[in-house]
């Protein structure tokens, strides 16, 4: 892999990641997002599921058995990891390049997830507009993001105010977009494997959905859950309470 190049495809990093997540996700899949997702899609109670971006499949080990399920991925790797860890054989996983005409053999999916992903991805109005053309419409998209404003690469980190005796979150730049690069091992320096962030506002995600046949029914900001001791205890639950890790956007298909 050349090493500045852009290459969005988890593939250089796919076994970091599958030691990252593991079969069951990391922290935050198992005790934020994949609670609050069961949550969102038992409300939507689709029959049929298409995620785009699967990774190595997390979200299929966490729906009902009845619901139809297709995952879709740009990293070989991965799709592998998702179809060993499957447990339903009627689950499919597919190696496709999302900003591209998927040549999948259902087109009317009740529901479509992109999680954790969408910031990972150069043209995220193409994958939005590839989700719009395999919903019926009515069909309902869940995306999950790092919050875009306050988990931008680079552009945001914690800090502590000592006069106040609070630690706050400080965002250096927020409404311009962003092309970062992200090393997968920052001990091993230049020869580490890099994978990408792209940031928007969230104006710019309001506009491309629009742009892709979507209107936006809610936006649910989730907090982090954990919870510090020490001294500074105090102050870092306040934060965590106050400033959210992720943002879900759930979108109707016009």
């Amino acid at each position: 892999m050349t090493k500045n190049k852009e290459n969005s495809s988890w593939e250089p990093v796919s076994e970091w990641y599958n030691k990252v997540v593991g079969a069951t996700g990391h922290y935050y899949h198992e005790n934020v997002i994949l609670p609050k997702l069961s949550k969102l899609l038992s409300e939507a109670n689709p029959a049929s599921l298409l995620d785009l971006a699967c990774g190595q499949g997390i979200l299929s080990r966490n729906i009902p058995d009845r619901i139809e399920y297709v995952g879709v991925d740009a990293a070989a790797t991965l799709i592998g990891s998702a179809k060993k860890l499957s447990k339903n054989k009627k689950h499919q996983f597919i190696v496709a390049d999302l900003t591209k005409p998927l040549n999948l053999p259902k087109k009317d999916f009740d529901a479509c997830s992109i999680i954790l992903a969408l910031q990972n991805i150069p043209d995220a109005k193409q994958v939005l507009k590839t989700a719009a053309s395999h919903l019926k419409t009515g069909g309902t998209l869940v995306i999950v993001l790092n919050h875009p404003c306050f988990r931008i690469p680079r552009q945001t980190a914690w800090q502590i105010d000592e006069p106040k005796k609070i630690q706050y979150r400080r965002v250096d730049l927020y409404m311009s977009p962003l092309t970062i690069p992200i090393q997968a091992h920052p001990s091993q320096g230049a020869s580490s494997a890099q994978t990408w962030s792209y940031h928007y506002n969230i104006s710019d995600y309001t506009k491309m959905l629009k742009g892709a046949g979507f209107a936006i029914d809610s936006m649910d900001e989730w907090c982090s859950d954990k919870q510090s001791t020490g001294s500074k205890a105090k102050m870092e639950n306040r934060s965590r309470d106050e400033i959210p890790m992720f943002l879900a956007i759930i979108a109707k298909k016009l």
